[in-house]
């Protein structure tokens, strides 16, 4: 795929969007046709961005806290 894309889209393009896919982990059907896409009407950052261990939107385990337990009487 990527030898086709070079034809259509150039090779530093590609290079730069297999870049992309490599830093961001992205390796799907579709991805780098995307990404591609992305950089050719967006030009955004060239770096990707990757949430660490540290941030997540899911809201925890909180409300599991009690679970199995018998509602007061």
């Amino acid at each position: 795929m990527a030898d086709s894309l070079n034809r259509l889209r150039g090779r530093a393009a590609v290079d730069r969007a297999l870049g992309t896919a490599a830093t961001a982990g992205r390796f799907n059907d579709g991805d780098l046709r995307s990404i591609l896409d992305h950089q050719l009407f967006h030009d955004g950052p060239t770096t990707a961005s990757r949430t660490g261990e540290n941030h997540s939107l899911q809201p925890g385990t909180g409300g599991w806290s009690g679970f199995g337990q018998r509602p007061p009487s």
